[in-house]
């Protein structure tokens, strides 16, 4: 389209155009179209880890746009789950191929992967993940924090629920410790605000220094009032943090929750590894799909020299997930930075979603995103409608 374009705009120059002049608007027509052929090759072979078939096979819109009398040109994409991070530095890379500086444009449409039977403002929540731990002390809630906001820095709209009702951490980390949910119409909690971030936690109801001492009944019902009885707004995710172990609030989650998948954070040592293993088989019991294993605490980066020190081992959640045919979504490095932002309610990817910490997370975020839709949507599989416009 675009040379039949400017092939008709070089016929309406009058016979006073040089020779040139119609030399490099042939010129022009060749190198656009060149690009064009590129760009579609590019994103039809490109494959990684967020995208093992190319981006084409789960690319749902792609169109090309040039700037008017400008040589940037933008790459419409619309996409199913979450994934600016990845297609930025290819559009870097792309640019840096033709010379000409291309962006991409993304717009998320994020479809719910099982249908849902939550009613009221809980039914605008498309996707719940539990992030889930076989024992406690492996990072969970600090890395279920930094990939709530990880995905948020990625584009997507996220929640998070606090379901650890004996030691709840949310508040602390998000920094809100101190606020109160507000209700409307004195019926549904309005969630809290952590920078974007919608929040609901029994920690915001109870006085920090308060002991929760409920018995498993009371603590499942607890869980069941904070998901359905909070004014959700729209969310592409709503991140679950969970208690350790299999217990009773594991149980009322499977069975009551249409829970899309799950998460398992461990460390590489033994001892939580088995207890790891425990947590994917409770899921598999009750038909909750494991997307994969993040792997915490991985190693130490000296800050002087830069060795990594595998302190509580080395490739653990590797082994692990090629015993229990899963996938490893990302290690994570042992930083002192992550735990004083945890302890002091930051997130270094809110401040600083380029640097290291950041990318470590928005890495794993995204592949939490693709495999929720690669392995548990049955549009997974859909081709692009390709589009051309000026």
């Amino acid at each position: 389209m675009f040379g039949k374009f400017f092939s008709k705009q070089a016929n309406k120059k009058t016979s006073r155009q040089s020779n040139d002049q119609v030399d490099n608007q042939q010129n022009e027509v060749l190198n656009f179209s060149d690009t064009e052929q590129l760009i579609i090759d590019t994103l039809a072979s490109y494959v990684s880890t967020t995208f093992p078939q190319g981006i084409m096979v789960v690319c749902q819109h792609f169109s090309l746009t040039q700037q008017s009398k400008k040589s940037e040109l933008t790459v419409s994409l619309t996409m199913p789950f979450p994934c600016q991070g990845e297609l930025n530095e290819l559009a870097v890379s792309l640019s840096v191929a033709v010379n000409r500086n291309i962006c991409f444009d993304i717009s998320l449409k994020v479809n719910a992967v099982r249908q849902s039977e939550l009613t009221g403002t809980a039914g605008n929540i498309a996707n719940i993940i539990a992030v889930a731990s076989g024992k406690g002390g492996v990072g969970k809630s600090t890395t279920t924090v930094n990939l709530a906001y990880a995905l948020m820095a990625e584009g997507a709209k996220v929640g998070i629920l606090d379901a650890d009702i004996y030691g709840p951490s949310i508040p602390t980390m998000l920094g809100i410790a101190n606020e109160k949910p507000s209700s409307i119409d004195g019926k549904l909690m309005t969630p809290l605000n952590a920078k974007g971030l919608s929040a609901m936690s029994i920690g915001f109801l109870i006085e920090a220094s308060d002991a929760t001492v409920w018995r498993g009944p009371m603590a499942s019902g607890a869980f069941n009032q904070l998901l359905n009885e909070t004014a959700w707004p729209e969310l592409d995710y709503l991140l679950i943090d969970m208690p350790p172990g299999t217990g009773d609030i594991q149980l009322t989650l499977a069975q009551k929750v249409p829970v899309a998948a799950a998460v398992i954070v461990t460390t590489p040592q033994d001892i939580a590894l088995v207890d790891a293993v425990k947590g994917i088989t409770m899921f598999d019991k009750v038909k909750v799909p494991v997307l994969g294993i993040i792997e915490n605490m991985s190693y130490h980066l000296c800050e002087n020299c830069g060795h990594q020190s595998h302190i509580f081992g080395k490739a653990g959640g590797k082994e692990m997930a090629l015993a229990q045919n899963t996938q490893l979504l990302g290690q994570l490095p042992l930083d002192i930075a992550i735990r004083e932002d945890a302890d002091m309610g930051q997130s270094d990817i809110v401040e600083n979603s380029t640097g290291e910490i950041a990318i470590h997370y928005r890495k794993i975020a995204r592949n939490i995103a693709a495999q929720l839709f690669l392995q548990c949507d049955n549009a997974s599989q859909l081709n692009a409608t390709v589009e051309y416009t000026d």
